[in-house]
């Protein structure tokens, strides 16, 4: 038997106990609401404040740049139908919204709401490495859309774009540029400065990715661009987002995001480590690995096994003490294969049998080598039952 081991870390993180420590005060004695004006919230109001300016120092942004939100999901859905709202043409009509084909469902579900409801949507190509077809991103440019979205990292095979690069194509569009970095940060520099210099207007953003709590989240906007809330009713983050804030969560956010500064680049260089001896293993049992000559995060490895079902590798491996995923968390209730591998031009058969392995800051080599070697006898014994079943 194997020690239990978790190696998906690309759907959340646990929560640093550096992290908890600074949350737990506001769970009881320092309870203010932060709009009060009494002492209890102004105390609120001020750790508001300084978890503010600790997200903005992590990506180069400045304080009055960050909305916070509940997560990254509403984050990506306040811009794409903020913007969308505000960039209306004038007989009052959604505009050309184009998204790259791998983008999380968080972007791609208000997008094609807004499609739905009377705008357009075009998807960006990618190749078959997961990288952005630069002659389709040229003619989705040609189409002069309003608003554009390219995620940084892909939650799924961890591939990487050039942001930057595109963002300064797409200038001279005028559009509003997003970039979904939620898979980035921590794992690699996100600069939203020398981004919004290339064209870049919106981050988003979120804690728990990155050893914060769940339910915090942050939208980082150029100022100069007005959104239209999707939350109204108290006029909190600039009326970008109204609702009393969750303290603790913001403070926690606020607090891994200063531990990020105070993490080496060895535990980057370590986790590449281990996904390369992921990605040898696997190989030798004769895995397809996605992605895998495009620049890609250091901690993620998506890979298939021809003839081995990815959703019973996933549960076997589960039963044997081994958290994997077999895609993306916010799409593990749907029985299709990965629209990312789809948007790839990977076979079907071939996606269904897709497992991701991500590793993380606290991911040791004998859980990575236990892995797999349990992967190595469950796919024996899952092909094994296949031969004599056929």
């Amino acid at each position: 038997m194997f020690a239990p081991a978790y190696l998906d870390y690309n759907a959340t993180t646990p929560v640093d106990a550096r992290v908890l420590e600074a949350m737990l005060p506001w769970f009881s004695r320092r309870h203010g609401n932060a709009s009060s004006r009494h002492e209890f919230g102004r105390a609120a109001r001020a750790a508001i404040d300084e978890a503010r300016t600790r997200v903005a120092a992590a990506v180069g942004a400045s304080a009055s740049e960050v909305v916070f939100t509940s997560g990254g999901t509403e984050a990506s859905n306040l811009f794409i139908k903020g913007a969308a709202i505000a960039r209306r043409t004038p007989d009052q009509r959604f505009p050309l919204i184009a998204i790259s084909a791998v983008e999380h469902p968080s972007v791609r579900q208000p997008a094609a709401q807004l499609a739905k409801a009377g705008g357009r949507l075009r998807e960006i190509a990618v190749d078959r490495d997961g990288r952005i077809a630069r002659a389709d991103f040229d003619a989705a440019l040609a189409e002069r859309p309003a608003l554009i979205s390219v995620m940084l990292a892909n939650n799924e095979t961890g591939v990487i774009q050039d942001v930057g690069a595109l963002a300064e194509c797409a200038r001279p569009t005028r559009a509003w540029f997003h970039t979904d970095v939620v898979q980035a940060l921590g794992k690699m520099p996100v600069d939203f400065r020398a981004l919004s210099q290339c064209g870049v207007h919106a981050l988003t953003l979120s804690s728990h990715k990155i050893g914060g709590p769940k339910g915090a989240g942050a939208l980082v906007l150029d100022k100069r661009l007005e959104l239209v809330p999707q939350i109204v009713g108290g006029g909190q983050e600039r009326g970008l987002r109204s609702g009393t804030e969750n303290v603790p969560a913001i403070v926690g956010f606020g607090a891994a995001c200063a531990l990020l500064a105070e993490q080496e680049s060895a535990a980057v260089v370590r986790q590449a480590d281990l996904r390369e001896e992921v990605e040898i293993g696997v190989a030798e049992l004769g895995a397809v690995i996605f992605g895998q000559a495009a620049k890609r995060l250091p901690n993620t490895v998506f890979f298939a096994l021809p003839g081995v079902d990815g959703e019973t590798l996933v549960a076997k491996l589960d039963r044997a003490g081994f958290a994997v995923a077999s895609g993306s968390a916010c799409s593990s209730a749907d029985p299709e294969p990965s629209h990312v591998l789809m948007a790839m031009g990977v076979d079907p058969e071939v996606a269904r049998g897709a497992v991701r392995v991500s590793v993380g800051r606290e991911t040791t080599a004998k859980e990575v080598g236990d892995f797999l070697i349990a992967l190595g006898e469950t796919v024996f014994q899952l092909k094994r039952l296949a031969t004599l079943a056929s």
